[in-house]
């Protein structure tokens, strides 16, 4: 159920960007904020007649529905979605469901349950706010409004999939990871390659607050290092391997993003006119920072053929993800230099 609830929220967040049109025709024929939400009322009525699992689940799949929320977190259906909201809530396994259907809730453990739900449609929270968790593959995160929800593919690409560029994990001795966030890339750069020190590096103080809960929780604190900084500004020495997902939606894009979308930090999102500010910063820098033979991989959503169009003489390798082969680009620090 988890593997299945990250990928489609990976999926639905880039098609959306990629379909922003019949997307922002969909939004305008839709009430506002909060006018299609149900009547107080039938929250109240639930608190008094729900009586198991089957039955809050399939009342928050109707309010979902009812309220025409956007799926883009986590999900990309209001039964995963609710599913998942359920099954954290009330502590039971995120992939089994079906034994505990007919279960009988506590009330408190219903009141716990609808308040979140409610939220969900009135408020419209983004789930992994609600429950302070999202799950990338194996791992999950601490995450809150600090911090954008992670959805990156590049995750996929760490590991065995980079032994082309990088043959074994302990050639990996120093990786930087800009735009850090909550920190869930660099700690997986960490878990991958055990003989590397990882620098995290994020404009924003709040988020890597956030990314000092994630380090302690997995124990890194020794091995990843965050820094307050703008990209590569103050950083010193150089690195194996640098990964970013940086802000890369551009501005129209942006000012049309659903509800949901608003409750996430609007610096990680955005990134100037085209969105590709932060990218061609980092398209700048990179070989300064990079020992030889080392590998640059970047996300940069729907973008690509924007920036094959403003780099012509880059030689972009682009990588096989589960959204397709067009969102993450890799690039060696002599094809940078224009050296192969």
């Amino acid at each position: 159920f988890v593997g299945t609830f990250v990928y489609n929220g990976l999926f639905v967040c880039l098609t959306f960007l990629l379909t922003m049109n019949n997307t922002i025709s969909s939004l305008q024929g839709q009430p506002e904020n909060g006018q299609n939400a149900p009547q107080p009322n039938l929250f109240n009525e639930a608190q008094g007649s729900l009586k198991t699992v089957r039955d809050v689940l399939r009342f928050a799949v109707s309010r979902f529905n009812e309220a025409g929320l956007f799926f883009g977190h986590g999900s990309d259906n209001a039964h995963d979605e609710a599913a998942y909201l359920i099954l954290h809530t009330l502590h039971l396994p995120l992939d089994t469901l079906e034994p505990y259907l007919d279960a009988v809730l506590l009330p408190s453990e219903r009141e716990a349950v609808l308040a979140l739900v409610q939220r969900r449609v009135e408020e419209r929270v983004p789930v992994a706010y609600l429950t302070n968790q999202a799950w990338q593959g194996d791992y999950d995160f601490y995450v809150d409004e600090r911090v954008i929800v992670p959805r990156s593919f590049v995750y996929e690409l760490l590991g065995e999939p980079l032994a082309p560029w990088i043959e074994y994990p302990e050639l990996v001795h120093r990786a930087l990871d800009l735009c850090t966030g909550s920190g869930c890339l660099a700690i997986q750069i960490a878990d991958h390659y055990p003989a590397a020190q990882v620098d995290a590096v994020d404009i924003s103080l709040d988020a890597l607050e956030v990314a000092a809960v994630n380090v302690e929780d997995y124990g890194l604190q020794e091995r990843v290092n965050l820094i307050h900084t703008d990209l590569f500004e103050g950083l010193e020495g150089t690195y194996d391997l640098i990964v970013s997902n940086p802000p890369y939606v551009d501005a129209e894009s942006v000012a049309a993003l659903p509800d949901e979308y608003l409750h996430e930090p609007e610096l990680a999102l955005g990134s100037g006119e085209d969105g590709l500010d932060a990218t061609r910063e980092i398209l700048l820098q990179a070989a300064k920072f990079l020992n030889p033979q080392g590998v640059l991989l970047v996300e940069i959503g729907h973008n690509r053929d924007a920036l094959e169009a403003a780099y012509p003489e880059l030689p972009f390798m682009w990588l096989e993800t589960s959204g397709g082969d067009g969102f993450v680009f890799l690039l060696t620090r002599e094809q940078l230099l224009g050296q192969e």
